[in-house]
């Protein structure tokens, strides 16, 4: 069956793969975009493929964006897929830019929801959500607390979105990234080092020494974009989605150990 599917952070990354994906599946897809540059750099890469899709703006904490679309857009599934990471010690984080990301992967994203889920409960119809957060929403990474700290938030509120809607048909997921070589892991190291100064900060440099080592075996996005669009192609996904297994794995062994871990 063919579905409508509005996708956010669509301009690159899983996003732009999913969307793609999707819309080459049959589905009709809106791949929407922060930024009208990102929207113009988007159209242009689709129509060099052959492939046809809609493609809008929305920055999911701008009022008149949400406002726009869900006035304009009757959708099947949404695949809340926007976020931000600000990187650093968060005992020394600059508290606006630990608003920002909370702005953006909290409230944002809980916002769009909000919206669509009013339309499908008026209209009596059936729906699905699915959340791109992250290994981050199960797990603290030092360095990138803040920003697990947001998505620990969106698995709290994916968690009671799926109780709460139940009876409306309206099902949710969360799709939960390993580390993938998008950029946006590499972005978030370098956002450090925006205001982070070894002669003011008393972190020291060396914290950050063993961040460019780890990003150097980042996997291929193509399989976790394949992940978030079965997620949501599928009427019975799991909740939770950690991939690759070897996350899953790796996740489930620190839950246990905080368990045990000592102060």
């Amino acid at each position: 069956m063919i579905k409508t599917i509005l996708i956010t952070g669509a301009a690159s990354g899983f996003g732009k793969i999913a969307a793609f994906d999707l819309a080459k599946k049959g589905h009709k897809v809106i791949a929407t975009a922060q930024v009208y540059p990102q929207m113009s750099d988007l159209i242009r890469e689709a129509d060099e493929l052959g492939i046809e899709l809609t493609v809008d703006k929305l920055d999911v904490i701008n009022a008149r964006d949400l406002e726009y679309v869900f006035n304009k857009y009757d959708i099947d599934i949404l695949i809340s897929n926007a976020g931000i990471m600000e990187g650093g010690p968060i005992a020394e984080q600059p508290l606006e830019l630990i608003r920002s990301m909370f702005d953006v992967n909290v409230f944002g994203g809980l916002e769009l929801a909000q919206g669509f889920i009013r339309k499908w409960v008026d209209q009596k119809k059936a729906g699905k959500i699915v959340f791109t957060t992250s290994m981050g929403g199960l797990w603290t990474v030092p360095y990138v607390a803040a920003y697990c700290a947001s998505k620990h938030a969106m698995e709290a509120i994916a968690e009671g979105l799926k109780t709460e809607l139940a009876e409306f048909n309206i099902k949710i997921a969360t799709c939960n990234p390993g580390v993938f070589g998008t950029g946006f892991n590499d972005r978030g190291v370098d956002s450090i080092f925006r205001w982070y100064n070894p002669k003011n900060n008393f972190t020291p440099s060396t914290a950050f020494d063993g961040a460019g080592e780890s990003l150097k075996h980042q996997l291929d996005p193509q399989s976790m974009a394949d992940c978030i669009v079965n997620v949501a192609l599928d009427d019975n996904s799991n909740f939770r989605n950690v991939h690759p297994k070897e996350t899953e794995d790796f996740v489930k062994q620190l839950q246990a150990d905080a368990w045990t871990a000592k102060s």
